[in-house]
């Protein structure tokens, strides 16, 4: 505890880092709104196409740059299914959560949204074998009560509309929660064994084919009937900019604390919507939302001031159970690699191999040094007899 209470300024950093990517979903919210409301456009998949080609067209460059294009090429062609994965559950959760709310209603879609929540923490337990202490557990029950706040509030002050298909919407939010639950905790699972930006730029690259496939099948009629304003045409990049920030940020924070963090961090995206709410659409706000804000806060500070040890042996996963060039960490031990300031890594089987380079070189500089000393001996005392 400690430890952690010293090391301040590690958690002011996640803090900011999670506020700034719930301020990244909230602004998602309000153009996707935008979109809706004034334009008449509700096309998910049209407006995460973007941001997954950004995502490859900026990092696959950069991957190729910093690992080589044979450390990427021995990656992917041994782990690919991850990544193609990664990305399924990815695009799939962003197409039913933003279908879900044509559906059911606003309130059913804040509470099945906190699905995510449990789902992360129990596939973390599995998967990355985070374990959790009791301040870890009163932290997220926090977050949780401050999230029931938050829908108090909605209630109370009329801000809840009618469902058109209540069971259909709240499956649909079930599905795209659960999706968003694999897609967290498999990045960091990723993550954590490889550079941030080669994770997204894979994520990019197959998000971009998957995402694209379904747009063709599902949204080629709307598409062809859209009007293109400057409306249009302003949301929907402004909506794939701010994507891009966040898909950026995640991953580091993935790193810096894990998937739970980041789902408890998002929590306050709800009360960041009722800012944007009140100046763009002119809705109440009461004190109630204030104290849901607090609350959340207060549950993220307790769950990180003792926060669990760093998850080992994760790489027990098919794909990961033996070293590939540019791993992070050696298969089963989180500290096996010592990792460069180029994102590459070196195992410690290599760094023994070149520990048993040097030692040999150094035993055989010592060997030629006896034989010369040995010979000017004999050839010095030879004289000397003479």
């Amino acid at each position: 505890m400690r430890r952690a209470l010293g090391d301040w300024r590690h958690l002011l950093l996640i803090l900011v880092l999670g506020q700034i990517t719930s301020l990244c979903l909230t602004a998602t919210s309000v153009l996707s709104e935008k979109l809706a409301a004034n334009e008449n456009v509700s096309l998910p998949n049209f407006q995460s196409f973007l941001v997954y080609v950004l995502l490859f067209i900026v990092y696959m460059p950069i991957t190729l740059a910093r690992l080589g294009p044979r450390k990427v090429l021995l990656n992917i062609r041994k782990r690919f299914y991850w990544y193609i994965f990664l990305a399924a559950v990815d695009v799939e959760g962003n197409y039913f959560v933003i279908k879900a709310y044509d559906y059911t209603s606003l309130l059913a879609c804040m509470l099945l949204d906190t699905w995510t929540l449990p789902c992360v923490v129990v596939l973390s337990f599995f998967l990355l074998k985070a374990r959790y202490w009791w301040l870890q557990i009163l932290g997220v029950l926090m977050c949780l009560g401050g999230m029931g706040l938050l829908i108090k509030g909605d209630v109370d002050t009329g801000q809840n509309y009618a469902a058109q298909d209540a069971v259909k919407g709240d499956i649909f939010m079930l599905i795209g929660a659960t999706c968003y639950a694999l897609s967290n905790t498999t990045e960091e699972f990723i993550v954590r064994h490889r550079p941030q930006y080669e994770t997204v730029a894979w994520l990019g690259f197959f998000g971009t084919i998957i995402n694209g496939v379904q747009m063709a099948i599902i949204e080629h009629k709307k598409l062809s009937q859209l009007v293109w304003t400057k409306e249009v045409v302003g949301f929907t990049l402004g909506f794939d900019f701010v994507m891009f920030v966040l898909y950026t940020i995640v991953p580091f924070l993935f790193r810096m604390s894990s998937a739970t963090f980041y789902n408890l961090s998002i929590l306050t995206s709800d009360f960041y919507g009722l800012i944007f709410s009140k100046y763009m659409f002119h809705q109440k706000i009461t004190a109630i939302y204030a104290g849901a804000f607090v609350l959340i806060v207060a549950g993220l500070l307790v769950y990180y001031v003792d926060p669990h040890p760093p998850p080992e042996h994760m790489a027990q996963a098919p794909g990961f159970r033996t070293y590939v060039p540019g791993d992070l960490v050696q298969p089963g031990e989180e500290d096996g690699a010592s990792v460069k300031d180029d994102g590459s890594s070196q195992s410690q089987s290599e760094e023994a191999e070149d520990e048993e380079r040097r030692s040999s070189f150094s035993d055989c500089g010592g060997s030629i040094k006896k034989v010369i000393t040995d010979r000017d001996e004999v050839g010095g005392g030879a004289s000397t007899s003479v």
